[in-house]
């Protein structure tokens, strides 16, 4: 029930629900804010100080007792440790509210000592303005985000100026320094309990709706953290771009929905899995595959391309289709360079370590491409589509046939160069050549870089 309560009322979602990451990245949230909170809190006492050292001293020299060094000192100490303890560990929950209690303890105490050190009636502290400290206090146990701490701040202020109300009464014998003309009151130490009360009053109002307030922002950085994991969790499994277009989409993206625009594909596969995948065991042939996975990825988006998708040992990947460039062409032709080079110290690594070297193969295609969601509203996917993607895939099978690791379009190939691509592989055109599945013929380049013994 009072779950249920807190979450209409405070708009804090039970943070028990929540995913033990999400936990986590709120705590983390939290204890930067204990840290914000130690040094306010430092700078705090610093100013005490200085108000007190550069304030005129209007008590008597000869005062038995000026308590206020004291007890400066003595929190300058806590909030020294606190800032410490707090940079090093997580504060316990017992921890912070003993902070609370110091903060008020220290406030009501400098406030009770005005009539020591100024040898006055206790009443004399009732009217110092040094009680709208206590509202500082409360506030900034809002950097937190926890209405507990809050609360606890405004109850330990209104009960402190409570004891503090009671012992001024008591020490001036009872009932006698109670007034209920205001003129009186303000002129002499007369008590107005009506005044007091009106003190008290507005500290518990003000706490309550500040408590309000952060219970609902609370539900907010929730959110946004649960939103900021959500994303992060997204970009594991889809590419950062996509994530991104997710994540910062204005309105629900729906399927069926998509753009059209030039793009080039790149297929990536590594040659004679199926086969490997029988022979060998599971986990070697998973680790085969993990290890091939992150040396190409890499590569493929260092030079701008977003991975579509991992199809078994095959990855494709797209250039200017997730974000729109002018140089797909060039930046596609270029990620295969940086792979081809790469799969070559990826064969000699291997084979120093008694391994047998593995041969990827890459093609590439470019065109016009449909880019866009589909599936249904329970299940989307972002994809895409064009003769570019399956030409792209049709020329995996027919490189073994040009006898080549890198097998591009001629049409990729003169629009890389005209984006200003310029080679580093050695290229080798082959015209009118015939591709299983795709009806004509079609132009190819064969891209290579200085032959090795291991490919």
């Amino acid at each position: 029930m009072w779950e249920k309560a807190r979450d209409i009322l405070l708009g804090e979602p039970v943070e028990g629900q929540l995913p033990a990451r999400v936990r986590e990245a709120i705590q983390k949230q939290q204890n930067q804010s204990e840290i914000l909170i130690a040094w306010v809190q430092l700078g705090l006492v610093l100013i005490f100080w200085a108000l007190y050292a550069l304030s005129p001293k209007t008590f008597s020299q000869d005062s038995m007792f000026a308590p206020v060094p004291y007890a400066l000192g003595g929190y300058l100490c806590f909030s020294l440790m606190r800032l410490f303890i707090a940079r090093i560990w997580r504060l316990p929950a017992w921890f912070l509210m003993l902070s609370v209690l110091a903060d008020m303890a220290l406030l009501m105490f400098l406030i009770w000592s005005f009539h020591i050190q100024y040898q006055q009636e206790p009443s004399f502290y009732l009217k110092a303005p040094t009680l709208l400290y206590a509202f500082i206090f409360i506030a900034l146990r809002a950097l937190r985000f926890e209405t507990r701490y809050i609360l606890l701040a405004g109850v330990s202020a209104a009960a402190g100026w409570l004891i503090l109300l009671g012992y001024a009464v008591h020490y001036a014998g009872g009932m006698d320094v109670i007034t209920s003309d205001y003129v009186v009151y303000t002129m002499s130490h007369k008590i107005l309990l009506g005044a007091e009360f009106d003190k008290v009053i507005s500290i518990l109002v003000v706490t309550a709706i500040l408590a309000l307030v952060i219970g609902r922002a609370r539900r907010l950085l929730i959110n946004s953290v649960a939103r900021a994991t959500a994303a992060e969790d997204l970009s594991r499994f889809f590419s950062p771009e996509i994530a991104a277009r997710i994540t910062k989409s204005e309105g629900w993206i729906e399927p069926g929905t998509g753009q059209t625009r030039n793009a080039a594909i790149l297929h990536c596969d590594l040659q004679g899995f199926t086969r490997l995948s029988m022979e060998k065991p599971a986990n070697e042939v998973i680790s085969l595959l993990a290890e091939y996975q992150s040396r190409l990825v890499p590569i493929i988006q260092k030079h701008g391309g977003t991975i579509d998708k991992f199809l078994g040992d095959g990855i494709l990947a797209t250039f200017g289709a997730a974000v729109e460039t002018d140089r797909y062409a060039a930046e596609c032709l270029c990620a295969i360079e940086g792979m081809l080079a790469d799969t070559e110290t990826w064969a000699k690594e291997r084979t120093e370590n008694g391994l047998d070297p593995q041969v990827i193969r890459f093609t590439a295609a470019s065109g016009q491409i449909l880019f866009g969601a589909v599936g249904d509203k329970s299940r989307l996917e972002y994809t895409v589509i064009g003769e570019p993607v399956n030409l792209a895939a049709k020329l995996d099978k027919h490189a073994k046939d040009e006898q080549a690791n890198a097998v591009v379009t001629l049409q990729i190939f003169d629009e890389a160069m005209k984006q200003g691509y310029s080679p580093i592989a050695t290229h080798d055109i082959r015209a009118a050549r015939h591709v299983g599945g795709v009806t004509g013929l079609v132009d190819l380049v064969v891209l290579d870089l200085p032959r090795s013994p291991y490919l």
